[in-house]
Protein backbone atom coordinates (compact mmCIF):
# COMPACT_ATOMS: atom_id res chain seq x y z
CA UNK A 1 0.00 0.00 0.00
CA UNK A 2 1.24 3.59 -1.11
CA UNK A 3 1.55 5.81 2.41
CA UNK A 4 -0.15 9.63 1.79
CA UNK A 5 2.71 11.93 1.78
CA UNK A 6 1.88 14.57 4.55
CA UNK A 7 3.23 17.64 6.24
CA UNK A 8 2.13 18.55 10.00
CA UNK A 9 1.95 22.48 11.10
CA UNK A 10 2.14 22.20 14.75
CA UNK A 11 1.76 24.01 18.61
CA UNK A 12 2.19 20.67 21.02
CA UNK A 13 0.54 21.25 23.09
CA UNK A 14 -0.65 18.11 24.53
CA UNK A 15 -3.90 17.08 21.99
CA UNK A 16 -1.27 18.09 19.52
CA UNK A 17 1.52 15.21 20.81
CA UNK A 18 -1.56 12.66 20.38
CA UNK A 19 -2.28 13.53 17.12
CA UNK A 20 1.52 13.68 16.01
CA UNK A 21 1.87 9.93 17.29
CA UNK A 22 -1.21 9.26 15.66
CA UNK A 23 -0.27 10.53 12.36
CA UNK A 24 3.57 8.73 13.12
CA UNK A 25 2.72 5.36 13.44
CA UNK A 26 -0.12 5.00 11.11
CA UNK A 27 0.53 2.77 8.46
CA UNK A 28 -1.40 4.80 6.25
CA UNK A 29 0.86 8.26 6.22
CA UNK A 30 4.38 8.91 5.75
CA UNK A 31 5.27 11.96 7.52
CA UNK A 32 7.68 13.88 5.39
CA UNK A 33 8.28 17.18 7.41
CA UNK A 34 6.79 18.74 10.71
CA UNK A 35 6.69 22.24 11.17
CA UNK A 36 6.48 23.69 15.20
CA UNK A 37 4.70 27.13 14.90
CA UNK A 38 3.91 29.71 18.19
CA UNK A 39 0.87 28.61 19.43
CA UNK A 40 -0.48 26.83 22.26
CA UNK A 41 2.90 28.40 23.77
CA UNK A 42 5.74 29.86 22.59
CA UNK A 43 7.64 29.06 19.61
CA UNK A 44 10.49 28.04 21.94
CA UNK A 45 8.63 25.84 23.76
CA UNK A 46 6.52 24.42 20.73
CA UNK A 47 10.22 23.71 19.43
CA UNK A 48 11.71 22.01 22.27
CA UNK A 49 8.59 19.72 22.98
CA UNK A 50 8.52 18.94 18.95
CA UNK A 51 12.17 17.72 19.45
CA UNK A 52 11.10 15.68 22.66
CA UNK A 53 8.22 13.92 21.11
CA UNK A 54 9.98 12.87 18.27
CA UNK A 55 12.99 11.59 20.25
CA UNK A 56 10.44 9.80 23.05
CA UNK A 57 8.44 8.14 19.51
CA UNK A 58 11.96 7.57 18.05
CA UNK A 59 10.29 8.85 14.93
CA UNK A 60 13.08 10.85 12.74
CA UNK A 61 11.15 13.51 10.26
CA UNK A 62 12.01 15.96 8.99
CA UNK A 63 11.65 19.14 11.24
CA UNK A 64 11.69 22.97 10.08
CA UNK A 65 11.16 25.45 12.43
CA UNK A 66 7.97 27.66 11.58
CA UNK A 67 6.92 31.18 12.71
CA UNK A 68 7.42 33.09 15.91
CA UNK A 69 4.62 35.19 15.73
CA UNK A 70 1.09 35.67 13.52
CA UNK A 71 0.87 37.38 10.13
CA UNK A 72 0.11 40.82 11.26
CA UNK A 73 -1.03 40.55 14.95
CA UNK A 74 0.18 40.16 18.16
CA UNK A 75 0.47 36.51 19.57
CA UNK A 76 -1.44 34.93 21.99
CA UNK A 77 -1.19 31.53 23.99
CA UNK A 78 -3.05 29.28 25.24
CA UNK A 79 -0.53 27.87 27.99
CA UNK A 80 -4.22 28.35 30.76
CA UNK A 81 -5.10 25.08 28.46
CA UNK A 82 -1.85 23.28 28.21
CA UNK A 83 0.47 24.46 30.96
CA UNK A 84 3.46 26.89 31.05
CA UNK A 85 5.85 24.65 28.62
CA UNK A 86 2.26 22.85 26.93
CA UNK A 87 3.36 19.31 28.17
CA UNK A 88 3.93 19.47 31.86
CA UNK A 89 3.27 16.51 33.91
CA UNK A 90 6.09 13.85 32.15
CA UNK A 91 9.63 13.72 32.59
CA UNK A 92 11.09 13.82 28.85
CA UNK A 93 14.10 12.02 27.77
CA UNK A 94 16.94 15.05 26.12
CA UNK A 95 15.88 15.35 22.54
CA UNK A 96 18.31 13.83 20.54
CA UNK A 97 17.12 15.49 17.23
CA UNK A 98 17.23 19.81 16.55
CA UNK A 99 15.20 21.32 14.41
CA UNK A 100 16.40 22.83 11.30
CA UNK A 101 16.14 26.93 11.54
CA UNK A 102 17.81 27.68 7.74
CA UNK A 103 15.40 28.25 5.94
CA UNK A 104 11.71 29.11 6.53
CA UNK A 105 8.80 26.39 7.04
CA UNK A 106 7.14 27.74 3.60
CA UNK A 107 10.21 26.84 2.12
CA UNK A 108 10.72 23.60 3.30
CA UNK A 109 7.21 22.92 2.70
CA UNK A 110 7.82 23.73 -0.98
CA UNK A 111 10.87 21.37 -1.00
CA UNK A 112 8.84 18.81 0.50
CA UNK A 113 5.85 19.52 -2.22
CA UNK A 114 8.20 19.78 -5.25
CA UNK A 115 10.14 16.29 -4.77
CA UNK A 116 7.44 14.25 -3.83
CA UNK A 117 6.20 11.16 -6.14
CA UNK A 118 2.86 12.17 -5.99
CA UNK A 119 0.05 14.76 -3.94
CA UNK A 120 1.21 15.50 -0.39
CA UNK A 121 -1.39 16.87 2.32
CA UNK A 122 -1.19 19.51 4.43
CA UNK A 123 -2.35 19.05 8.30
CA UNK A 124 -2.62 22.22 10.37
CA UNK A 125 -3.39 21.94 14.12
CA UNK A 126 -2.30 25.08 15.23
CA UNK A 127 -2.51 28.50 14.08
CA UNK A 128 -1.97 28.59 9.98
CA UNK A 129 0.76 31.21 9.30
CA UNK A 130 2.93 28.89 7.73
CA UNK A 131 0.59 27.06 6.12
CA UNK A 132 -0.90 30.59 4.61
CA UNK A 133 2.62 31.75 3.74
CA UNK A 134 3.78 28.81 1.54
CA UNK A 135 0.40 28.42 -0.54
CA UNK A 136 1.09 32.52 -1.25
CA UNK A 137 4.28 31.96 -1.56
CA UNK A 138 4.34 28.92 -3.98
CA UNK A 139 1.14 28.82 -5.64
CA UNK A 140 2.97 26.74 -8.37
CA UNK A 141 2.73 23.72 -5.69
CA UNK A 142 -1.40 23.70 -6.10
CA UNK A 143 -1.58 20.83 -8.88
CA UNK A 144 0.69 18.25 -6.22
CA UNK A 145 -1.86 19.53 -2.63
CA UNK A 146 -3.83 16.83 -2.08
CA UNK A 147 -5.56 18.90 0.21
CA UNK A 148 -5.54 20.55 3.42
CA UNK A 149 -6.72 19.15 6.76
CA UNK A 150 -7.33 21.47 9.49
CA UNK A 151 -8.27 21.89 13.37
CA UNK A 152 -10.16 24.64 13.90
CA UNK A 153 -12.62 27.35 14.08
CA UNK A 154 -15.86 26.60 15.57
CA UNK A 155 -19.70 26.08 14.55
CA UNK A 156 -21.10 28.29 16.65
CA UNK A 157 -19.45 30.44 19.74
CA UNK A 158 -15.55 30.48 20.93
CA UNK A 159 -13.45 29.05 23.35
CA UNK A 160 -10.79 32.18 23.07
CA UNK A 161 -13.40 35.21 21.79
CA UNK A 162 -17.20 35.23 21.90
CA UNK A 163 -17.31 33.38 18.60
CA UNK A 164 -13.47 32.59 17.96
CA UNK A 165 -11.71 29.72 18.17
CA UNK A 166 -8.55 29.54 19.82
CA UNK A 167 -6.23 28.23 16.56
CA UNK A 168 -8.57 30.71 14.23
CA UNK A 169 -8.09 33.64 16.78
CA UNK A 170 -4.42 33.27 16.86
CA UNK A 171 -4.03 34.08 13.04
CA UNK A 172 -7.24 35.45 11.64
CA UNK A 173 -5.77 36.90 8.35
CA UNK A 174 -3.75 33.30 7.89
CA UNK A 175 -6.63 31.32 8.09
CA UNK A 176 -8.57 33.41 5.36
CA UNK A 177 -5.81 33.12 2.91
CA UNK A 178 -6.40 29.45 3.15
CA UNK A 179 -9.87 29.41 3.16
CA UNK A 180 -9.33 31.76 -0.03
CA UNK A 181 -6.85 29.41 -1.78
CA UNK A 182 -9.36 27.42 -3.38
CA UNK A 183 -7.48 24.66 -2.71
CA UNK A 184 -9.32 21.28 -1.07
CA UNK A 185 -9.81 21.68 2.53
CA UNK A 186 -11.37 19.54 5.45
CA UNK A 187 -12.09 21.16 8.64
CA UNK A 188 -12.61 19.76 12.03
CA UNK A 189 -14.22 22.13 14.16
CA UNK A 190 -14.04 23.04 17.86
CA UNK A 191 -17.26 21.46 18.50
CA UNK A 192 -16.36 18.53 17.34
CA UNK A 193 -13.61 17.71 19.01
CA UNK A 194 -15.46 18.25 22.07
CA UNK A 195 -17.87 15.33 20.85
CA UNK A 196 -14.70 13.15 20.58
CA UNK A 197 -13.95 12.39 24.28
CA UNK A 198 -11.59 10.09 26.07
CA UNK A 199 -13.52 9.51 29.23
CA UNK A 200 -11.82 7.92 32.14
CA UNK A 201 -11.97 4.47 31.35
CA UNK A 202 -10.47 4.71 28.10
CA UNK A 203 -7.61 7.42 29.76
CA UNK A 204 -7.47 3.91 31.93
CA UNK A 205 -6.87 1.53 28.80
CA UNK A 206 -4.50 4.47 27.57
CA UNK A 207 -2.18 4.48 30.66
CA UNK A 208 -1.19 0.52 30.16
CA UNK A 209 -0.48 1.14 25.95
CA UNK A 210 3.30 0.97 26.61
CA UNK A 211 5.48 4.49 27.47
CA UNK A 212 3.68 6.34 25.02
CA UNK A 213 0.36 5.58 25.82
CA UNK A 214 1.42 6.21 29.98
CA UNK A 215 3.07 9.55 28.48
CA UNK A 216 -0.38 10.26 27.08
CA UNK A 217 -1.93 9.49 30.45
CA UNK A 218 0.29 11.77 32.59
CA UNK A 219 -0.17 14.88 29.96
CA UNK A 220 -3.98 14.45 30.45
CA UNK A 221 -3.10 14.74 34.08
CA UNK A 222 -2.40 18.15 33.23
CA UNK A 223 -4.70 18.87 30.20
CA UNK A 224 -7.41 21.79 30.85
CA UNK A 225 -9.35 20.14 28.02
CA UNK A 226 -12.17 19.15 30.39
CA UNK A 227 -11.24 16.47 32.61
CA UNK A 228 -10.69 13.22 33.62
CA UNK A 229 -13.81 13.01 35.59
CA UNK A 230 -15.91 14.15 32.70
CA UNK A 231 -13.72 13.06 29.79
CA UNK A 232 -11.01 14.88 27.32
CA UNK A 233 -11.55 16.77 24.60
CA UNK A 234 -9.27 15.49 22.19
CA UNK A 235 -9.50 18.31 18.91
CA UNK A 236 -6.31 18.18 17.33
CA UNK A 237 -6.54 14.18 16.54
CA UNK A 238 -9.29 14.60 14.74
CA UNK A 239 -7.62 16.37 11.83
CA UNK A 240 -5.49 12.64 11.31
CA UNK A 241 -9.20 11.27 12.28
CA UNK A 242 -10.37 12.53 9.04
CA UNK A 243 -7.50 11.57 7.02
CA UNK A 244 -7.48 7.95 8.22
CA UNK A 245 -11.28 6.81 9.27
CA UNK A 246 -13.63 9.59 7.55
CA UNK A 247 -16.87 7.41 7.91
CA UNK A 248 -16.62 7.83 11.49
CA UNK A 249 -17.50 11.75 10.85
CA UNK A 250 -20.69 13.50 9.24
CA UNK A 251 -19.16 15.46 6.90
CA UNK A 252 -21.09 18.59 4.87
CA UNK A 253 -19.50 20.42 1.92
CA UNK A 254 -19.97 24.45 2.59
CA UNK A 255 -18.67 27.65 2.67
CA UNK A 256 -16.50 29.08 5.56
CA UNK A 257 -15.21 32.93 5.41
CA UNK A 258 -12.74 34.13 8.58
CA UNK A 259 -13.67 37.16 9.91
CA UNK A 260 -10.81 39.88 10.21
CA UNK A 261 -12.12 43.46 10.41
CA UNK A 262 -14.62 42.64 13.25
CA UNK A 263 -14.01 44.98 16.21
CA UNK A 264 -15.56 42.13 18.46
CA UNK A 265 -15.50 38.66 16.26
CA UNK A 266 -11.96 38.84 14.75
CA UNK A 267 -10.97 35.33 14.13
CA UNK A 268 -14.91 34.22 13.77
CA UNK A 269 -15.50 31.12 11.79
CA UNK A 270 -18.47 31.63 9.73
CA UNK A 271 -19.64 28.24 8.34
CA UNK A 272 -22.67 28.75 6.54
CA UNK A 273 -24.66 25.46 6.93
CA UNK A 274 -27.97 27.18 5.56
CA UNK A 275 -26.80 29.23 2.52
CA UNK A 276 -26.84 32.41 4.01
CA UNK A 277 -23.83 33.56 2.14
CA UNK A 278 -25.17 32.59 -1.64
CA UNK A 279 -21.14 31.95 -2.13
CA UNK A 280 -19.85 28.48 -3.69
CA UNK A 281 -18.47 25.87 -0.99
CA UNK A 282 -15.02 26.02 -0.22
CA UNK A 283 -14.16 23.42 2.36
CA UNK A 284 -16.00 20.12 3.93
CA UNK A 285 -16.67 20.69 7.41
CA UNK A 286 -17.44 17.81 10.10
CA UNK A 287 -20.13 18.48 11.62
CA UNK A 288 -20.46 15.22 14.40
CA UNK A 289 -18.51 12.51 15.14
CA UNK A 290 -19.78 9.54 16.51
CA UNK A 291 -17.91 8.99 19.79
CA UNK A 292 -18.20 5.03 19.69
CA UNK A 293 -16.41 4.85 16.42
CA UNK A 294 -13.84 7.84 17.58
CA UNK A 295 -12.96 5.87 20.87
CA UNK A 296 -12.53 2.39 19.49
CA UNK A 297 -10.50 4.12 16.43
CA UNK A 298 -8.39 6.45 19.01
CA UNK A 299 -7.62 3.02 21.66
CA UNK A 300 -6.55 1.08 18.12
CA UNK A 301 -4.43 4.01 16.84
CA UNK A 302 -2.73 4.31 19.89
CA UNK A 303 -2.12 0.75 20.49
CA UNK A 304 0.24 0.63 17.10
CA UNK A 305 2.41 3.08 18.84
CA UNK A 306 3.56 -0.26 21.15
Amino acid sequence: MNKKSVIISTDPGIDDAVAIALALFSEQLDVKLICPIFGNVSLENTKVNTEKLLTLYQKTPRVVLGSHRPLLRTSINASNVHGKTGMDGYSFPEPALSAEQSLTAAAAMHEVVDQAEGKTTLIGIGPLTDIALYIHLYPQDFEKIEEIVVMGGSLGRGNYGVLSEFNFAADPEAAKIVFDSGLSIQVAPMEVGRQAKVMPEVSERIKELGRIGYMFYQLFSKYRGGSFATGLSMYDALAVGLILNPAMFEIVKTRVEIETTGVLTTGASLIDLKGYLNLPANAQVAIQVDPEQFEKWFIDAIAKTL
